[in-house]
This record gives structure tokens, C-alpha cells and sequence, in this order.
């Protein structure tokens, strides 16, 4: 079920140094039915190659354990609809896609993002690996095959004669054990003519922001630009364009096409390159600090809980996230500490968490039992739960968001 790598993901480098390490840990994801259902705990050791500059764990958990169902529907987060919408316009208007082309995306979740092009009048193909979202994506109209990506089904659908105009690859990257044979099938199914679109969370921001809730054992690897253009360039392409994009906490937009084009990348590109190397973030010095950030932040946040406790305070979360499985299970923070956890995911409401196994309740709760403050675990939608939760703020509500610092945000201490 486990397996430890003992050389880099991509490049294979031995040499891999230390950064972190969060203990024992649930899987993120793994909600729990009953609250004394048995789980598993796995270590979790941040690692950084000093030859291809990339930041990823030691643990491999098997794909199928973690990916064969899956809780997290992205169409329940208004913020991932309005960045897919906006993300589709620009594409189409960008590539121009008419009826005659083929977009296709890796891990497309539930649609949320190719129910646009079908809007649209442009032809798609998800492919999804988990067999309860994968199901939800084709009952919503939008054709998904239910598989996991990789060179060999790249090839079966290359000899099928679909080949993509556009290829999309949102937060999968991160997920992917065998990097080079993934990489391999993103060359294999792109037209000559075609660009493969990735977003990856963005490893500075996570180091810069002290981001630990990212890390959990379906985030694999933690990508720099040049730990991305090295992975590609091993494969046949290359990066032509990129964009920074705030969502999920920091994020890379990267544009990638065939080598053979000939063309030179963008400027943006080059500066973004210049950016990282000028800053260190292709050498183990950059990351030194992480571990000890790491560790204040986390001392930060149980002493505001333990204070808050101390004082009578009744306090709750908000998201039942991997982000936040990793962020409670990591620091310690359990039923002595909250008394449950709201989410917006019908999925997710009447099941636990796993680890502390607090309970998982309609985001309705907080205005019905009002707890004095909130831990907002997914703090990275904190603009989107802020306006939905504004009857419970309006009532003297408080939510303490845990990252990059510790603070509240509430009407006393202001919005």
C-alpha cells in the first residue's frame, strides 16, 4: 500500500535532502463512516533534488487507494467555477477552438471545467480515475473516460485517431508517481499544432507562505518553473508560456508545446526563470528555514486555540479539506481543541475526519450553534466563505485563519 522512493521523481537523483517531517499522518482524504472506524497512519518526509530542483515526498501510496473514490467534487466551490469559466473563455478565444477541435483534460473531475467547451460547441474528453466522479461528470453531459492517465492509454487513444488541440492538466501533476510515463502520454496525445495547459500550486509560495497544509501523500511533488521545464524538455517539450495565478494559495499556469516548434518561449518565462535562480530556489539553501517556520506557525495556532479554550470559547472548523487534514493531524489538534467541522460538500456531511474524527456538518450549523470563532482550514477560499458565512460573522462570529500567520477575521476584529 506504501512504498518509499529512494530516487527523484523525475530525474532520478539518489541524493534527495531533507526538509520536513510531519510524522504520522491519515490519509488526507480518507473520511471516515463511523467515528471508531480503524484507519491507517503513514509517515510523511518532504524531500528536495538537488539536480532537477524537485521538491516531493518520500511516500507513495497506491493511486488506486486514493484516487478509486473520491470526496472532493469541485463544483462545490464557487471560486474553482468562476477560475474554470474564466480559464475555458480565455483558451477558446486564445487557441481558437471551433466544433472541429478536441480539448481534452486529465483529472477532470466532475466537469466542472469541460462543461464550458460543451457550452461552447467544442468537443472534450475527461479523463478521470475515480469511479463516483467520473459518473457524475458523464450524467452532467460531459464524455469522460474512467481511467488513469499514462503512456499506455495515451497511445490507445492516439491510435484511435484523438489527438487534442488543447490538453489540460489542473492539479494532477502533483499526484502523479510515475512523472515520466504521465509526461510521456501529454507528448504522445498533443497535435503538433497543440499546447498542453497545466496548473501546478507553486512550491515558492508554498516555502514563502509556510503552506505545510499542502503537503499530504496526494501531493507527490512541488513544483519551481525549472523543476517543470526539466521534467518536460526530458520529453520532447517545452515550456512556451506562464502565469502566477493566486488560486489554491499561489498557483503556476504553464503553457507547453513540442520542442520542434522552434519558437522562443515567452518573456515571461525567461524572467520567471531568472526570478528563481536569483532567489536560490534551485539549491537546498532556499528551503532551509521551511522546517523552523514550520514549526512556529503550528506552536502559534495551539496557543491561540489553547487560549481561546481557556477562555470558554466554543470553537468549530470550517472544510473538511486534505489541506486541513494535514494542518490538524500534524499539529495536534483535535476534539480538545474543536467540536466540529462544516463543509459545504453534501459528500463529505455526516461522515468524520480522519485522524481527530470530528464530525462533518452542514455549513448551516455555525448559524444555528454559533461558536465563538472558526478555524478555516480551507483559508485559501477565505473570500468565498466570508461572503457566504456573513450571517455568522453578522452575529459576532470570528474565523481564525491559521495561514500564512495566525489571525481572525470577523466583524470585532474587522473583515
Amino acid at each position: 500500500m506504501m512504498e518509499s522512493i529512494t530516487a527523484c521523481r523525475s530525474c532520478g537523483e539518489t541524493e534527495l535532502v531533507t526538509l520536513l517531517e510531519l510524522g504520522r499522518v491519515p490519509l488526507a482524504n480518507a473520511l471516515l463512516d463511523h467515528p471508531d472506524q480503524a484507519e491507517d497512519c503513514f509517515p510523511l518526509t518532504l524531500v528536495f533534488c538537488q539536480r532537477c530542483s524537485l521538491v516531493q515526498i518520500l511516500q507513495t501510496i497506491d493511486p488506486e487507494v486514493l484516487f478509486g473514490t473520491y470526496p472532493y467534487f469541485s463544483s462545490f466551490s464557487e471560486t474553482m467555477l468562476d477560475h474554470a469559466r474564466a480559464e475555458a473563455q480565455m483558451l477558446t478565444a486564445r487557441f481558437g477552438l471551433t466544433k472541429q477541435s478536441l480539448v481534452m483534460e486529465v483529472a477532470s473531475n466532475d466537469g466542472y471545467l469541460l462543461r464550458n467547451f460543451v457550452e461552447f460547441g467544442i468537443p472534450v474528453l475527461g479523463i478521470e480515475p475515480a469511479t463516483n466522479i467520473a459518473g457524475a461528470a458523464n450524467r452532467a453531459g460531459v464524455p469522460t473516460l474512467c481511467e488513469f492517465f499514462g503512456r499506455q492509454l495515451a497511445q490507445r487513444l492516439r491510435a484511435q485517431g484523438r489527438r487534442a488541440d488543447v490538453l489540460i492538466g489542473n492539479n494532477v501533476l502533483a499526484h502523479v508517481a510515475d512523472l515520466n510515463g504521465f509526461v510521456a502520454g501529454m507528448a504522445l496525445l498533443l497535435r503538433e499544432t497543440g499546447c498542453a495547459v497545466l496548473e501546478v500550486p507553486y512550491v515558492r509560495e508554498m516555502i514563502d507562505g509556510t503552506e505545510f497544509d499542502t503537503i499530504y501523500h496526494e501531493h507527490l511533488c512541488y513544483y519551481s518553473l525549472h523543476a517543470l521545464a526539466a521534467l518536460f524538455a526530458r520529453h520532447g517539450l517545452e515550456v512556451a508560456d506562464v502565469e502566477r495565478h493566486a488560486i489554491h494559495g499561489g498557483s503556476l499556469r504553464v503553457y507547453c508545446r513540442p520542442t520542434q516548434t522552434g519558437a522562443a518561449p515567452s518573456p515571461a518565462v525567461r524572467t520567471l526563470l531568472a526570478e528563481e535562480a536569483d532567489s536560490g530556489l534551485t539549491g537546498p539553501a532556499y528551503y532551509r528555514a521551511f522546517a523552523r517556520n514550520v514549526d512556529r506557525l503550528r506552536g502559534d495556532l495551539l496557543a491561540e486555540l489553547g487560549r481561546r479554550k481557556a477562555a470558554g470559547q466554543r470553537l468549530a472548523a470550517y472544510g473538511a479539506s486534505a489541506k486541513g487534514s494535514t494542518l490538524m493531524n500534524s499539529t495536534g489538534i483535535g476534539r480538545e481543541h474543536l467540536d466540529y467541522i462544516v463543509d459545504r460538500s453534501t459528500v463529505k456531511q455526516g461522515r468524520f475526519a480522519p485522524g481527530n474524527r470530528l464530525p462533518i456538518l452542514p455549513p448551516e450549523t455555525l448559524v444555528e450553534r454559533r461558536p465563538d470563532a472558526v478555524l478555516l482550514l480551507t483559508w485559501n477560499f477565505a473570500d468565498e466563505i466570508v461572503r457566504q458565512q456573513r450571517a455568522y460573522l453578522d452575529a459576532g462570529g470570528e474565523f481564525i485563519v491559521p495561514v500564512p500567520r495566525v489571525h481572525a477575521i470577523g466583524k470585532s476584529v474587522g473583515v
